[in-house]
């Protein structure tokens, strides 16, 4: 990270960044061409190791490229507020961000596929959900093994981030 004054690495303000934010953009690579596509998502953070489940239709492209190649990248952002300045390099976007890189697995045991949508939905929805056999079959679940990320925060001008 170049701009280390911007660093978060405080876990409640990563796991208030992984609350805040509903999509994650989800980078793969198909034979040397990026591939990114946004997702909801859910997650687990647990003594800084991080999870997520991601799910879709039983087959399409992504599901392809992740059997191809599982190595990912992903970045999500919130609190995303445009401002001004009185020249044009002083105009910005204060924000908050995580992205890191890990690797995907297509989840096939029902039991971990039910628990990967349990754990979105109570991300997405602050619900709890159940899933039976016949709703895990129609759809595919991706659990992401993050092996790294970082978090960033770019306050407003004029502002100071809490420490």
């Amino acid at each position: 990270m170049r701009k280390r004054e911007r660093e978060l690495t405080d876990p409640a303000e990563i796991q208030s960044i992984l609350d805040a934010c509903k999509i994650l953009h989800l980078g793969l690579s198909d034979e040397g061409q990026p591939y990114v596509v946004p997702l909801n998502y859910g997650y687990i953070l647990e003594n800084g190791k991080l999870t997520f489940y991601l799910h879709g239709a039983n087959e399409g492209y992504k599901f392809d490229v992740i059997r191809k190649n599982p190595r990912i990248s992903f970045a999500m952002e919130c609190d995303a507020i445009p401002f001004e300045g009185k020249v044009a390099c002083q105009y910005g976007m204060s924000y908050r961000s995580l992205m890191g890189m890990g690797t995907a697995e297509i989840i096939t045991d029902t039991e971990e596929k039910a628990y990967g949508l349990s754990v979105l939905m109570k991300c997405q929805t602050g619900k709890d959900f159940t899933f039976n056999e016949q709703l895990v079959s129609i759809v595919n679940v991706i659990k992401i093994t993050v092996e790294q990320y970082s978090a960033k925060k770019r306050p407003l001008p004029g502002t100071v981030s809490p420490e």
